[in-house]
């Protein structure tokens, strides 16, 4: 038995949490630069406006129906996110985190217990100890648990919480989604299958599995199987390591200095390093990526690709290799919108190879990291970091709106009077 634990808004829920005097109004989250929606509430969504809607569409609309934008606050974000999977931990011993505001709970042996009730439980606990509410599907396949999250989010009647474990429950469900609503069909699949006459998830559901696999694939016969009530996607407990990690961002105005390149790339393979050593891992190859606006007359683009000997997370020396590769590829003359680094040939720590006689080298490097690290975490991000990243930081991305990061940032907690 799985329950699929989701978010709702996230984004805006995130920022009505400090600031209740957003709720009820109508507010989007932008994307990068403030350039697009990326998230709405639900006025927004009364509004007819669509995800993606580019921002400066929505000028004549901000004062006319006094819609309140909000820059990406990722940093708030992600920390919101996490206290969120710290409480639904609380409540099972076996929990995915599948996305920043999404995850499934293994209810096992929760069976005798009130399954709804339980999760009524859940979604008060999470609303009271973080602010945010979600919705919660209950089913015996993650299949199904997704398809109980949808109607306990589009239907005020469940109360936020839709249990689908009877066979009539489960049809009934089934009979009423859109075949290309089924987690794993899409769009284009569902566009397939509609064309065979299978147009609900209730069809999909009792269709031929061999025809389903021989027509299609053995995924699509996978969910079959999961619709109706026989688990073939198991819980992720641990996090797959990742095969590489990538960092950039556009900047906030076009960028033509070569020290204002190297500082953004010294920026970007400073965060991309945190994070490669909180996963344990090193990296055997470096890759540095510059390109100009498409919309520009004058376009270029190019990259650079590093082999780091040995592997390493050392902070500095993937800076010296990174602008090296920077200084390659750079042109002058152009006006570049962004540039990003990316590290691949990920390996765990304990396999890496090191110098032979580089041990007391490595060991040193490894307690500065650590020290850098720590600090870092308690007293907020970049206290302490490499001269090369700068510090007036003026291509950094336009967030005009953003909202304090109260949580993670001391010059940002919220202040009562």
């Amino acid at each position: 038995m799985y329950a699929l634990v989701d978010c709702n808004n996230f984004y805006v829920s995130c920022e009505r949490v400090f600031d209740p005097a957003l709720n009820g109004c109508p507010v989007v989250v932008l994307s990068n630069n403030d350039g697009c929606v990326v998230a709405r509430s639900p006025e927004i969504k009364a509004l007819g406006i669509a995800m993606g809607t580019p921002f400066f569409k929505l000028r004549r609309q901000i004062p006319l129906y006094k819609i309140v934008a909000r820059s990406s606050n990722y940093a708030l974000y992600g920390d919101l996110s996490r206290r969120v999977m710290q409480t639904l931990g609380y409540f099972s011993p076996d929990m995915e985190v599948y996305s920043i505001d999404e995850a499934f709970l293994d209810l096992s042996g929760f069976t005798g217990r009130g399954l709804l009730e339980y999760g009524q439980k859940i979604r008060k606990a999470v609303l009271q100890w973080t602010g945010i509410e979600v919705s919660i599907g209950i089913a015996p396949s993650k299949t199904l648990a997704k398809v109980a999250n949808h109607f306990a989010k589009h239907s005020e009647a469940s109360g936020g919480v839709v249990e689908l474990t009877s066979p009539a429950s489960q049809a009934r469900a089934l009979a009423q989604l859109d075949v290309g609503d089924v987690w794993g069909i899409g769009r284009r699949l569902g566009q397939v299958l509609r064309r065979q006459g299978i147009r609900t998830a209730l069809s999909l559901r009792d269709a031929d599995e061999h025809w389903v696999r021989k027509r299609m694939t053995v995924v699509t016969q996978r969910t079959v199987l999961e619709l109706r009530g026989i688990p073939c996607i198991m819980l992720e407990n641990q996090p797959s390591a990742a095969k590489s990690i990538v960092r950039s961002r556009s900047f906030g105005r076009p960028v033509r200095s070569i020290d204002e390149m190297r500082e953004a790339v010294a920026f970007h393979v400073s965060h991309a390093a945190r994070k490669l050593r909180s996963q344990k891992l090193l990296v055997n190859l470096l890759e540095v990526f510059i390109t100009t606006s498409r919309f520009v007359e004058r376009r270029y683009s190019n990259g650079a690709t590093i082999r780091i000997c040995p592997p390493t997370d050392d902070t500095t020396g993937l800076i010296k290799h990174a602008i090296g590769g920077l200084d390659r590829i750079f042109r002058r003359g152009f006006a570049y919108k962004k540039v990003g680094v990316m590290f691949s040939g990920l390996v765990p720590r304990r396999e890496g190879q090191g110098l032979l006689f580089g041990r007391a080298q490595r060991e040193r490097s490894e307690r500065l990291m650590n020290a850098m690290d720590t600090i870092n975490q308690r007293m907020g991000e970049d206290v302490i970091r490499s001269a090369a990243m700068g510090l007036r930081q003026d291509w950094q991305m336009k967030q005009f709106c953003r909202s304090p990061r109260y949580t993670t940032c001391w010059d940002e907690l919220l202040v009562v009077y």
